[in-house]
């Protein structure tokens, strides 16, 4: 039964050539049932492996579902995200990785709770399935940046989120690397959308290496989470008076706004005009993307 008027699944990938095609597939299943206008979205983001040859051949299953966003210089996890959000046309935005550590399906549990007091719905592990250091890193980092950066999600570091596509008229994302996760709650939240959160299940990771669990790659974060923190705390409240720069404040009149526009589009989708009478808004916008 649908309950989204139109979805789009996004998953940046990098060297997740063993994994990326069982989740395009679960994803595919799992979108038709929660909307009638659907897509899925990979972000190749320079892989090394064979993940562009997986791609390729899922692009032939899936010629109308499915587009493939190839980089060919890597742009870091924040870049591939935004490449996602920027090839994204649907109402509700959804995005988790490509190795395989969540369930596509899950995306039905976050769809579940949304109405028409729901912006976006995130995610939380209810156990995080990795070896103890990195479960011990994560809680640290988790904690850490929850007091650190004031959020009031429980789960800042998991990606596994659904937003409705009014966000991205509020709020500019510029993070190109890990740090876009705190950057995006934490604009989200001081933009005033509503926010709900779900619990679901994280797994091992069956293939492939952690980009981030090196020492010069958490060196690289700890540095960057020093400059967020600057820009979206301590810069604001020193001379801002509290205002965070590329946040809008949501307001009463720009989410009617919007849900008029998507109720528009909505009914012409259901009487298969779409496009010819009310074509999809832009997406949000970001860098230029180079495409497969």
């Amino acid at each position: 039964m649908s309950q989204l008027s139109s979805l789009s699944v996004i998953f940046p990938a990098y060297n997740d050539a063993g994994t990326i095609a069982s989740m395009v597939v679960t994803a595919m299943a799992t979108a038709r049932r929660l909307a009638p206008d659907y897509e899925v979205v990979v972000v190749n983001d320079a892989s090394r492996d064979h993940t562009g040859q997986v791609l390729a051949e899922l692009a032939e299953l899936y010629p109308d579902r499915l587009r493939v966003v190839t980089h060919p210089q890597n742009r870091g996890y924040g870049g591939a995200i935004r490449s996602g959000f920027a090839n994204a046309t649907k109402e509700w935005i959804f995005y988790t990785d490509g190795d395989a550590q969540y369930d596509a399906r899950e995306i039905a549990d976050l769809a579940a709770v949304v109405d028409a007091t729901t912006d976006m719905v995130n995610g939380y592990k209810i156990t995080r399935q990795d070896p103890l250091h990195r479960v011990i890193v994560g809680e640290i980092y988790r904690v850490g940046v929850k007091l650190l950066f004031g959020l009031g999600i429980r789960d800042v570091d998991c990606d596994f989120r659904l937003m409705h596509r009014t966000i991205f008229d509020h709020v500019e994302f510029t993070s190109t690397s890990g740090t876009i996760t705190l950057e995006l709650v934490k604009k989200i939240e001081a933009a005033g959308f509503r926010i709900k959160e779900v619990p679901v299940h994280h797994f091992f990771r069956a293939y492939g290496t952690s980009q981030f669990f090196n020492v010069r790659r958490v060196g690289r974060t700890l540095v960057d989470l020093t400059r967020w923190w600057w820009r979206l705390v301590g810069e604001p409240a020193l001379h801002g008076g509290g205002r965070i720069p590329g946040v809008t404040p949501a307001t009463t009149a720009s989410r009617a706004a919007a849900a008029e526009r998507w109720a528009t589009r909505g009914t012409a989708l259901a009487l298969g005009a779409v496009g010819a009478a009310a074509p999809a808004p832009a997406p949000p916008s970001s860098p230029p993307v180079a495409s497969a």
